[in-house]
C-alpha cells in the first residue's frame, strides 16, 4: 500500500496531537488552596531549618541583592535558556507566604508550584526529593519566618522549544526518582550523613556531574567532573584533575572557607557554595568531606611539572609565537603574586603549577579566572585576584592560557581554547 504525501502529513499531525495529550495529561497538577496564614512554629525547629537552608545553598540562587535575602530574580544560564530564580520569601502576593506545607512539599519533591504548573530542573528538586520529612518541616519553618519581600518572578528566556512547559514531564519520567534516600550500613555514620547532605540538600552531583543531552545527571558517570554558569566543575573522584591530592582536613577546611594548603582558592560559583558552608554546622561540613574524600581519595598521585623555560627564539615550534607572548604575558600580569608563592597576604598567591584550573580537560574555569579575578562575595571574606578583562586582549588572554597549560602544567593543548576565550568575551 503507497502512503500518499498528504496521508503523511495526517500521520505526523495525528502523532504531534497524541504526544502534546500525552505531555497535558502527564503534566497537569492540581492548584492547591492558598493558606490564608502562615503557621506557628518553635524557634528550635526554625533554628534547625536555617542550617539546612546553609547546606542546600538556598540563599545562592535565590538572592541577588544581599540586602533582599531569598527574594529571587538571579539569572541561572542553561544550554537550554536562562532561568530566573523565584521569591521564597513568605510574602503572600509575589513569595510562597500563602503556600502551605503540603505545597511547599510537591515542589520540593516533584517539581510542582502551588498553581499546579511544572518548575524547570535548574531549581534541583531531583535532589531534594529525597529530604526526610522532618527536614522537610524545619526547611519550611525556616522560609515562612523570612522577612517578606515583594518581588514579582522574573520571566524566563528559553530557547525553543523548551520553553514548552508540558516537556518537563517527560523530563520526570527519565530524571526524577522520588524513593527515598537510605543509608548504607556498610559505612560510618560521619559517611552516611555526608552522604545524604551531599545527594540532597547539597546536591553536589548537579554540577561535579556530566549532563546528558536532556539535562539530565548521568549517572553512570557520577562525579565524573561537570558544569556551573559556564563554569567546569572539576571531578570529584578518581578522575580529579587536581594536582595536589586532597586529605579529608583539608577538603573540610577548604569547604568552609574556599582556600587549604596547597589548593587553588575557590572561584566562580564555589565561591556562593563556600559562603554558604562556611556559616553551616562544621560537624556536617566534615561529614561531606569525609563523603567526597571516599571517592577522591582513589585519584592517582601527580607529580607536579617544575615551571617551564622560556622557548628559545630558534625553537622549531609552530606555536612559538603564541609561547612567547604567553611568557610576555604572564611575567606582566601574573609573576609578581605567583611566583612569590602563597604567603599570609593577598600579595602572594598559589605557584601557578599547583593550580587546578590547568589540568582541567577544557579551559573554561581558566579563561573566568584570567578575565574575572577571584573576588569574594559581598561582605564575605577571601582571598582577592584582580580580573584582567580589560588589560589583556583576547590574543594575550589565549596566549597565557595555552602557556600556562604547556609550560605549567605539561599538559596537552586544549582544542577549543580560542572558542572559550571568544565565548568569555560575549557574556
Amino acid at each position: 500500500m503507497i502512503t500518499t504525501r498528504r496521508q503523511r502529513w495526517w500521520l505526523a499531525l495525528a502523532a504531534l496531537a497524541v504526544l502534546a495529550l500525552t505531555a497535558f495529561f502527564l503534566m497537569w497538577r492540581p492548584a492547591l488552596e492558598p493558606q490564608a496564614a502562615a503557621p506557628r512554629v518553635d524557634a528550635a525547629l526554625v533554628a534547625r531549618g536555617a542550617n539546612l537552608s546553609r547546606l542546600g545553598m538556598c540563599a545562592a540562587c535565590h538572592t541577588v541583592d544581599p540586602l533582599r535575602p531569598f527574594a529571587g530574580g538571579l539569572a541561572l544560564t542553561t544550554p537550554f535558556g536562562t532561568v530566573h530564580s523565584t521569591n521564597i520569601t513568605p510574602d503572600a502576593q509575589t513569595g510562597i507566604g500563602a503556600w502551605s506545607f503540603e505545597a511547599f512539599e510537591r515542589a520540593m519533591r516533584q517539581g510542582v508550584s502551588r498553581d499546579g504548573h511544572l518548575l524547570y530542573p535548574a531549581f534541583p528538586y531531583n535532589h531534594y526529593t529525597r529530604l526526610a520529612q522532618d527536614d522537610m518541616r524545619a526547611l519550611y519553618a525556616y522560609l515562612m519566618t523570612r522577612p517578606a519581600l515583594s518581588a514579582p518572578a522574573r520571566e524566563n528566556r528559553m530557547t525553543f522549544p523548551f520553553g514548552f512547559r508540558p516537556l518537563l514531564a517527560f523530563w520526570n519520567l527519565l530524571y526524577l526518582d522520588e524513593s527515598p534516600w537510605r543509608p548504607d550500613p556498610g559505612q560510618s555514620a560521619e559517611w552516611n550523613r555526608g552522604a545524604y547532605v551531599a545527594d540532597t540538600l547539597a546536591h553536589c552531583t548537579a554540577c561535579h556531574t556530566p549532563r546528558t543531552l536532556l539535562g539530565g545527571p548521568d549517572l553512570k558517570r557520577q562525579l565524573d567532573g561537570g558544569e556551573a554558569e559556564d563554569w567546569y566543575a572539576p571531578a570529584l573522584n578518581a578522575k580529579s584533575p587536581s594536582p595536589t591530592p586532597w586529605t579529608r582536613e583539608h577538603l573540610a577546611t577548604y569547604l568552609r572557607t574556599g582556600i587549604a594548603p596547597g589548593h587553588a582558592v575557590a572561584g566562580g560559583p564555589m565561591q556562593d557554595v563556600v559562603v554558604n558552608l562556611g556559616q553551616a554546622d562544621a560537624g556536617d561540613v566534615g561529614a561531606v568531606a569525609t563523603y567526597i574524600h571516599g571517592f577522591l581519595k582513589h585519584a592517582p598521585a601527580r607529580a607536579i611539572p617544575a615551571p617551564g623555560p622560556l622557548p628559545a627564539p630558534g625553537d622549531k615550534d609552530p606555536d612559538l609565537a603564541r609561547m612567547r607572548l604567553g611568557y610576555e604575558t604572564y611575567a606582566m600580569a601574573c609573576a609578581s603574586c605567583h611566583d612569590a608563592g602563597r604567603g599570609a597576604s593577598s600579595g602572594a598567591a598559589l605557584q601557578l603549577q599547583g593550580a587546578v584550573a590547568l589540568y582541567d580537560p577544557d579551559p573554561r574555569s581558566l579563561v573566568h579566572i584570567i578575565r574575572e579575578g577571584i573576588t569574594p562575595p559581598d561582605g564575605a571574606p577571601g582571598r582577592w585576584m584582580p580580573g584582567f578583562a580589560t588589560v589583556l586582549n583576547d590574543a594575550q588572554t589565549t596566549a597565557l592560557a595555552a602557556y600556562l597549560r604547556r609550560y605549567g602544567a605539561n599538559a596537552e593543548p586544549w582544542e577549543d581554547l580560542d572558542e572559550a576565550v571568544q565565548k568569555a568575551r560575549t557574556q
